[in-house]
């Protein structure tokens, strides 16, 4: 009884390895919000309004967190069919919300705001290096959402493990949370 119970205590390796790689890039972001902050303060930081589709991109990240919780209780509740159409939706949600933030970023350089090359500003090449590591890591979430998915349509697996699902959910929940602080940072902390 009492290794079993130990046992049901231990963190999957798996998840472990995912919240140690979480806090790295917490820390990455962090500094890069940190220096943001102190390049602010500098004379020739320009000020600028975010693209209103930056707005919407939020609500579609959010709609997507709330999909892949759907998702994984669907999964644990072995409810396959829901489960595949849930995952499928947030895949695309995810794919929706990297075209809305490039959308925003070409609205930003219609708007004469140079992200990058000579003409630009620290201010805007902040905001698009900031924002563009994330949408690489919401890249790296979809792809994950996309190996989930593909096991999902697969064949019948031998075993039925929801610790995949689990880890996918966790990184996409992460991105969403990430992107929100990232949101709030520019509209109202910066």
């Amino acid at each position: 009884m009492i290794a079993v119970q130990t046992e049901r205590n231990r963190i999957h390796p798996h998840k472990f390895t995912l919240w140690v790689a979480m806090g790295s890039i917490i820390m990455m972001f962090a500094g890069l919000t940190s220096a943001y902050i102190v390049k602010k303060n500098q004379a020739n930081w320009l000020e600028f309004s975010l693209p209103g589709i930056f707005w919407y991109s939020t609500l579609v990240i959010l709609l997507s967190s709330v999909t892949m919780h759907l998702s994984v209780k669907s999964f644990k509740a072995r409810e396959l069919g829901r489960y595949k159409a849930l995952i499928t939706l947030t895949a695309l949600l995810g794919l929706v919300f990297i075209i809305m933030q490039y959308l925003g970023f070409t609205e930003l350089e219609s708007r004469n705001i140079a992200l990058t090359g000579a003409r630009s500003n620290s201010s805007a090449s902040f905001l698009f290096v900031i924002t563009g590591l994330h949408m690489l890591h919401v890249l790296g979430g979809v792809i994950a959402l996309l190996v989930v998915f593909t096991r999902a349509f697969a064949a019948k697996q031998r075993h039925y493990s929801a610790v995949p699902v689990e880890i996918t959910a966790t990184y996409w929940h992460f991105v969403d949370v990430l992107w929100i602080y990232l949101f709030v940072f520019y509209n109202w902390i910066s």
